[in-house]
């Protein structure tokens, strides 16, 4: 869906994993964000699918998965009750987790992701994973609502490397995010590109990520002023 000099689809290397990845993507990111990092983590995993809506309670395929017998599955969502990946021995990784665990995302902004869950009965009720992020977003051109918050592409990616390190997953996750970074390589050279619509003449080249939400999320990029 990008111009042919922008296309990230040549960068794309689909991982095959032990856990199903299921995103739930709102319809506004569904419909807006063309190459938002959902679909681009659907692309890079070939267990995986996408599932539309914001209110899964009556959702028939979800249902249909948390219905399956013999699987597990799960919520990755922070919590105070939640499963961190990132402090639990190997041994009890696997016993939590199960062989062929699935694993739900909020795929949106982190306000429709919060309005998902609260509308979502069915998802309200699975046991939620989560993680110590311990690294900063690359994803420079999208507001967060904290430092520290990660696209979804960058949460999976998190995720499958703490899954590797309990021996749930064997995936080489090395090139997992090229084409993520690829992306917003592209769009930091066109934003500062002076044959650009967007051009900033006053903007120095180096970019800083906006850390909180604000009215106006459509300025998603934030140049440092000389």
């Amino acid at each position: 869906m990008r111009p042919s000099s922008t296309c990230i689809c040549k960068h794309i290397r689909p991982l095959q994993t032990k856990t199903r990845f299921i995103i739930l993507m709102h319809p506004m990111e569904y419909r807006k964000e063309k190459v938002g990092t959902g679909r681009m983590t659907k692309l890079q995993l070939e267990n995986s699918e996408i599932i539309v809506g914001i209110d899964f309670t009556n959702n028939n395929r979800v249902n249909e998965i948390l219905a399956k017998e013999n699987c597990s599955s799960f919520l990755l969502y922070p919590g105070k009750n939640s499963f961190n990946l990132s402090v639990r021995e190997g041994s009890e990784v696997n016993s939590f987790m199960g062989n062929n665990p699935y694993l739900f995302l909020l795929d949106g902004t982190w306000p429709c992701a919060r309005k998902m869950l609260k509308r979502s009965k069915n998802l309200q009720a699975l046991k939620r994973v989560s993680f110590d992020n311990k690294i900063e977003s690359k994803f420079i051109i999208k507001q967060q609502p904290a430092a520290l918050c990660l696209s979804t592409i960058e949460s999976v990616y998190t995720v499958l490397n703490l899954l590797k390190e309990a021996n749930l997953e064997q995936c080489d996750t090395k090139d997992f995010l090229i084409p993520f970074e690829k992306m917003i390589g592209y769009q930091l050279e066109y934003m500062l590109n002076p044959n650009s619509k967007h051009y900033s003449s006053t903007a120095s080249r180096e970019i800083i990520p906006k850390n909180k939400y604000k009215k106006n999320a459509g300025k998603n990029i934030l140049f440092q002023q000389e």
